[in-house]
């Protein structure tokens, strides 16, 4: 069957020159050419056309097109190990997020976080920590504590003790401070841990269906990889 860019195209809303850029940069394999010069496709490149857009809510694009060079170019080796990282990276998000979650639910008691504020020696013994900690957890921009204008020390609000004790928690766990950053970033976001509760939803979703793009991303790159055999 000789199929046109167009062809190709049509079926998923494309532009024939976003065909044409896909086969040049190595997604689709290389295309024969009529006596005319005109590009002449094949099933294998709509089966291939139709792999790469499902990978990308997978992996990505540029992982996936980096997915489908390796499989035009015989590389499966190297396509797989590329898979096995998405996979790995969702396992460990997913990991992240279950943290956060236990996190918020051990956070501390309401009578805890009643507005007032600590400094930084009481607040490292309250946590069993050294003072040195809050303050590396300060410069790696997890809390930002003001400064009392007349002595110069740190203050910390509730706020800053709700954020401290999450940081407690996730570090416990075995959580990187970036990553961290990251979630207490979403709780300041959010207005807090109770409002945060929509966005773990939204989190959990966003998880829940990269899965089953991978899933059907998986699917359709098997059947690809058995037309090149």
């Amino acid at each position: 069957m000789r199929l046109r860019p167009i062809d190709l195209a049509r079926e998923h809303g494309l532009s024939t020159q976003a065909v044409r850029n896909y086969e040049e940069a190595g997604i689709l394999p290389p295309a024969e050419r009529s006596p005319h010069g005109y590009r002449v496709y094949a099933p294998r490149h709509a089966a291939a056309l139709r792999t790469f857009l499902a990978l990308i809510p997978a992996h990505g694009h540029a992982t996936a097109g980096a997915i489908m060079r390796a499989v035009n170019g015989g590389a499966a080796e190297e396509a797989l190990r590329l898979i096995d990282e998405s996979h790995a990276e969702l396992a460990g998000d997913r990991n992240t997020l279950e943290a956060v979650e236990l996190a918020l639910r051990d956070l501390a008691p309401p009578r805890e976080l009643e507005p007032g504020v600590t400094f930084i020696g009481p607040l490292a013994r309250r946590l069993g920590i050294r003072p040195a900690t809050l303050r590396k957890w300060e410069r790696a921009g997890l809390i930002v504590p003001r400064r009392d204008p007349r002595t110069g020390y740190r203050v910390y609000t509730s706020a800053d003790v709700r954020d401290v004790l999450l940081a407690h928690q996730l570090r416990r766990g075995g959580h990187g401070l970036e990553q961290i950053a990251r979630v207490l970033e979403r709780v300041r976001a959010a207005g807090g841990p109770e409002p945060l509760q929509a966005t773990l939803r939204e989190w959990r979703d966003r998880l829940t269906a990269r899965g089953l793009a991978m899933l059907a991303g998986a699917a359709l790159l098997g059947t690809y990889l058995e037309t090149r055999r």
